[in-house]
């Protein structure tokens, strides 16, 4: 190898380096971003949610009426102007929709994952699944306004006491948005099940049913559970269609009474949205609770991720 051939050699080599160093400045940059949004989210919703209560306002010098934590958690009472702040009523809502909509969501995502994974044919299953998954695409407000026309006056021919804004349209609706989510991340980790595994079952004498569901149902149970947890964080989550399906009125009900299904309530997120679009002074206590709120349901999706994330590590199978 002569001289120029080495020059050359060392002059790909350095440009090659400061490409991949390059890269991983930017990859760098990326992910240090959404961590920074991550950790700027979580103290705007500390720190604004600190003036609101009376044990942290003082910490931070603000000055005028704040609420009781203990209140705020246990109360069953949500009033703006004369005060009150139970955030149970609140919760009891969004649980109720979330529970609804699970018992929707999961039993059909898992249905559609288990057709589309062992039973549909490629042809078909490349048709079906984008099919499926533009439902994700719709604007959520849409779905409110479809809860309200049709859902709802139809489910006044059962019910016929059931109010025009109710959580059980709510949780139809809610659930018919999330089932993409199940179906998908679980048609993915059925897919990801080896096939030596289905035709160990069927060298059994097992039938096409015992094999999807005693066997690959099991095996791909992590991410199955992923797909719930994460669902239903969206679920907890969803804002318009719930605004404009469930009501504005705070109610406190009982999520274990399937009549109260019947009535309308406030949810975290529509409560949110009132605090936004109404007469609330900007810097009083009722804006205030607004980042209250959004603190308590920042914590009951975390803790939502967590146990998602630790059921996943729990039943990960390794092939």
């Amino acid at each position: 190898m002569n001289g120029s051939d080495i020059q050359t050699d060392l002059t790909r080599n350095t440009e090659n380096s400061a490409s991949e160093l390059l890269m991983r400045s930017f990859f760098f940059l990326c992910a240090s971003l959404s961590i920074l949004t991550t950790l700027s989210i979580i103290v705007l919703l500390v720190t604004e949610a600190a003036k609101f209560f009376e044990l942290t306002a003082p910490l931070l010098g603000v000055e005028g009426p704040t609420a009781s934590i203990v209140d705020f958690l246990t109360g069953k009472e949500w009033i703006i102007n004369n005060e009150q702040f139970g955030v149970l009523t609140l919760v009891s809502a969004t649980l109720m929709i979330t529970i609804g909509s699970a018992a929707i969501a999961m039993p059909l995502g898992v249905a559609t994952a288990i057709y589309l994974s062992e039973y549909a044919r490629p042809q078909l299953r490349a048709v079906l699944k984008p099919a499926l998954e533009v439902l994700a695409g719709i604007p959520t407000v849409v779905y409110g306004f479809f809860a309200v026309i049709y859902i709802t006056p139809a489910l006044e021919i059962v019910f016929p006491d059931i109010g025009t804004f109710n959580l059980l349209s709510a949780s139809i609706v809610v659930g018919i948005m999330i089932i993409p989510m199940v179906a998908s991340i679980s048609e993915d980790a059925m897919s990801a099940v080896p096939d030596e595994l289905r035709q160990a079952g069927y060298g059994m004498g097992a039938t096409k049913f015992d094999v999807s569901t005693g066997i690959v149902v099991p095996a791909a149970l992590s991410g199955i559970f992923s797909s719930f947890i994460l669902a239903l964080s969206r679920a907890i989550g969803e804002t318009m269609a719930v605004t404009i399906a469930a009501g504005a009125q705070a109610n406190y009900l009982n999520p274990l009474d399937p009549a109260s299904y019947l009535e309308g309530a406030l949810p975290m997120t529509a409560a949110m949205v009132s605090l936004l679009t109404g007469d609330t002074t900007g810097g009083g206590l009722a804006y205030r609770s607004l980042f209250a709120i959004g603190l308590t349901l920042f914590v009951i999706t975390l803790t939502m991720n967590i146990v998602s994330d630790l059921i996943a590590r729990h039943y990960r199978e390794e092939y």
